[in-house]
């Protein structure tokens, strides 16, 4: 199954638009195990474990395993998604960027070392550092469009005057990611719930696109405006655009107590049932 088969049988059979983040990081791990790198594995897969029923997919953030030598842990945590969870698609957030052999080697890290089903890109330096993960038949590349994080206006709200139409930077990378960049229907984009105008505007420049979009929970992020602003249905009721939309913190550090896996588990039913409503709301 292609990462868009995959996401779509989630979606369904989980009845979920939800994403749950994994980026762990030891100094907020329950009392028992707090400030132990090598309970990584340990705990995510404890969250895994009780939310895999929830969610329509899971993005486990490469720079917390790096950051704490814990690659192993994340090869381990990527076998025992595939194993407990196969129908659940995998994002690894990576966000590269780079070209030529270098973009190649990320390629191969994302998708033959971790298996992942999907990663996150920088489009920065255009086509030539996507296109090694395009090579991947089936695999999915979310490309980094209007972030969640305040300094996105930086770049990615600056207006292109030499584009037909003077797009701002987003809007084009919306436009690149709809059409002539996805030859194989095999690309998606990140717009944070942190801006839901924006939002709307992605998803009416690219209507099919999955959107993946982090900043639900913890960062603000509102999820019933994130869901009207991008979801579409077709006429059988189905995403037209499907959405993932991402808890990490709020899902994760619900209980540092021994019952951290049973209060992740209410905080994403939670959510998950929001985020039906408000799709309900919107049909």
């Amino acid at each position: 199954m292609t990462f868009l088969d995959m996401l779509r049988t989630a979606e369904r059979q989980n009845g979920s638009m939800l994403c749950v983040g994994l980026d762990p990081e030891p100094t907020k791990f329950p009392d028992r195990i707090k400030g132990d790198s090598n309970k990584i594995y340990d705990f995510c897969a404890a969250i895994v474990d009780a939310t895999a029923d929830l969610v329509n997919s899971f993005k486990p953030q490469i720079a917390y395993f790096a950051a704490h030598r814990a690659e192993g842990q994340l090869e381990r945590l990527m076998e025992h998604m595939r194993r407990v969870a196969p129908h659940v698609p995998i994002i690894l957030d990576a966000k590269r960027g780079d070209i030529g052999s270098t973009a190649e080697q990320y390629a191969i890290e994302a998708f033959e070392r971790y298996g992942a089903d999907a990663v996150t890109l920088s489009p920065f330096m255009g086509w030539d550092s996507v296109a090694p993960y395009l090579k991947y038949h089936g695999k999915g590349a979310f490309l980094l469009c209007r972030t969640s994080n305040p300094g996105g206006d930086d770049l990615q709200n600056q207006r292109l005057a030499s584009v037909d139409g003077q797009p701002l930077l987003y809007e084009h990378v919306a436009r690149l990611a709809q059409g002539p960049w996805n030859l194989n229907g095999q690309l998606g984009l990140v717009v944070g719930a942190t801006y839901p105008a924006e939002i709307e505007r992605v998803r009416e420049l690219a209507p099919t696109v999955p959107l993946l979009i982090p900043g639900v929970g913890a960062q603000g992020g509102d999820a019933v405006a994130t869901v009207k602003a991008g979801w579409r249905a077709n006429p059988d009721g189905s995403s037209a655009g499907p959405i993932i939309v991402n808890s990490s913190r709020a899902v994760l550090y619900a209980s540092s107590g021994e019952d951290f896996a049973a209060a992740a588990r209410k905080v994403a039913m939670q959510t998950r049932e929001t985020l039906h409503a408000a799709r309900a709301g919107s049909l």
